[in-house]
């Protein structure tokens, strides 16, 4: 560790007791673990802290993350996952308790929003709920069109517009499935995931700590980072996915900390 870092202040980061971790660019690159990604993660056993990984994507169930996770290495209990659509299901539960809810989604999304005990199907619907749904069909889009248009809430998983690729390519993701829709019924969605702070909100309500001795780690400014910031949370913002030092100095609000990677980070937690 640099001289520059023993000299940084890192109390509030150690004084945190749970971390909420992104996972692509931050844990691993589509199939490939940074080095000390694993250990990072034995760091936070070892000293007493709590960890949850944190994804945007809907697209999955948790029960997908922890069989993924636990391929790649990582220690990984269901109690160690949370998604932005299980977080869907606790809003729908709470602010929609036993209103048909009609879900635009992947058959893992919509079985993932039965297990909160949300009705889903059609009539008398009070929420259109949306996902990163890879099994689009048309006739989805008209039926959630036409319940937006008649007064439903509108619900929507993660704000992403694209769910990026190798190559460079991308998938258009949740935040462009809502677009659509709400060009067609005028209607803006309420986003749950990252960076809106519901997620770190429910998060800090199950596990009974508060925002303040809650630290989110990631890759990326606008989601990772804003996630943190948005809901009182300790941020580190790791190099290791796609933000660079550049985007670091042009940002107008900064990370609370900047570091190489969570291999740097578990340096830090075991001093």
């Amino acid at each position: 560790m640099g001289l520059e870092k023993r000299d940084m202040d890192f109390k509030r980061l150690r004084n945190c007791e749970l971390y909420l971790l992104d996972m692509d660019g931050t844990l691993y690159l589509g199939d490939e673990v940074f080095d000390g990604a694993v250990d990072f993660i034995r760091t936070l056993s070892d000293t007493g802290r709590r960890y949850i990984y944190l994804t945007n994507n809907s697209s999955r169930a948790g029960v997908d993350y922890v069989g993924r996770l636990r391929r790649l290495g990582f220690p990984c209990e269901m109690e160690n996952v949370f998604t932005s659509g299980m977080a869907t299901g606790v809003y729908l539960r709470e602010h929609f308790p036993e209103k048909t809810v009609y879900p635009v989604g992947t058959r893992a999304f919509v079985a993932e929003l039965e297990s909160y005990g949300i009705p889903l199907g059609e009539g008398d619907v009070a929420a259109v709920c949306v996902g990163f749904d890879t099994e689009l069909v048309y006739e989805k889009l008209d039926r959630a069109v036409h319940y937006l248009r008649r007064g439903a809430a509108f619900i929507a998983a993660n704000p992403d517009r694209v769910c990026p690729m190798p190559k460079g390519e991308v998938l258009p993701d949740c935040g462009s499935i809502c677009a659509l829709l709400t060009a067609a019924a005028g209607v803006e969605p309420t986003f749950i995931g990252k960076p809106n702070r519901n997620m770190v909100d429910i998060i800090a309500k199950q596990t009974g700590v508060p925002n303040q001795r809650i630290c989110c780690v990631g890759d990326r400014l606008y989601t990772d980072i804003a996630v943190a910031q948005n809901a009182g949370a300790v941020s580190v913002c790791v190099l290791s996915g796609e933000t660079s030092p550049e985007m670091i100095a042009a940002a107008v609000k900064k990370p609370d900390y900047v570091l190489r990677d969570v291999k740097e980070l578990a340096e830090i937690l075991r001093d």
